[in-house]
């Protein structure tokens, strides 16, 4: 875990604030909505993201560059997710145009808390990691993680693979974070892992 201060921690805040992240299909959801329950605040990073496609500037964005999955002056969000994963270079733009806006729309929805969990699938890879007080990894392994994604999505194995394939492997995750939570069990098991994990953290 990291000793941070407000000076050196993501958007300068004045609270402990401890990531969350996982794979694509590992469960993370999951686990936000356990804590949300058990009355933890909780700001996912995803939610976010779709707030600024809302944006005029971000549909403008994407219809200048790829005009391909515009549909109806609508952005076909199936097929860019398509374009996205498919192509190292357009995921880059992509996301250098969306992550500098996430603070902005971090701070609109921060709530009044003594501490806040940060639900963000791609913690490590933009090292955010090191911005953060505490690291937790929902954790399934790769072939269950591959079998939730083609099940859940309706999408091919192959497919499945070049999107989990874009992300770290999930085991480097594992290998770095404060804390794992494996889910890949029953629902209760990853319960009674996540109050293990608060009693910790938050002791």
């Amino acid at each position: 875990m990291n000793k941070l201060t407000k000076d050196n921690r993501i958007y300068n805040l004045d609270i402990p604030v401890t990531g969350l992240t996982g794979g694509v299909a590992t469960g993370k959801t999951t686990v936000s909505n356990y804590l949300r329950e058990q009355g933890h605040q909780v700001i996912c990073a995803d939610e976010l993201i779709k707030k600024i496609y809302q944006q005029t500037e971000t549909h403008d964005f994407i219809e200048t560059n790829y005009p391909q999955v515009i549909h109806n002056s609508q952005i076909d969000f199936r097929q860019l997710r398509k374009l996205f994963f498919s192509n190292v270079e357009i995921q880059s733009k992509i996301e250098n145009h969306l992550y500098p806006k996430l603070q902005i729309e971090f701070l609109k929805v921060l709530p009044k808390t003594h501490h806040v969990f940060y639900d963000v699938p791609l913690l490590f890879e933009k090292k955010l990691n090191l911005l953060v007080d505490a690291t937790i990894c929902v954790y399934v392994n790769p072939d269950i993680q591959r079998q939730r994604l083609t099940n859940r999505d309706n999408i091919s194995p192959q497919e499945a693979s070049l999107i989990i394939k874009a992300q770290m492997p999930i085991d480097e995750k594992k290998k770095l974070a404060d804390f794992v939570i494996d889910n890949s069990k029953q629902p209760r098991d990853t319960f009674l892992q996540i109050n293990t994990v608060l009693k910790t953290l938050l002791s």
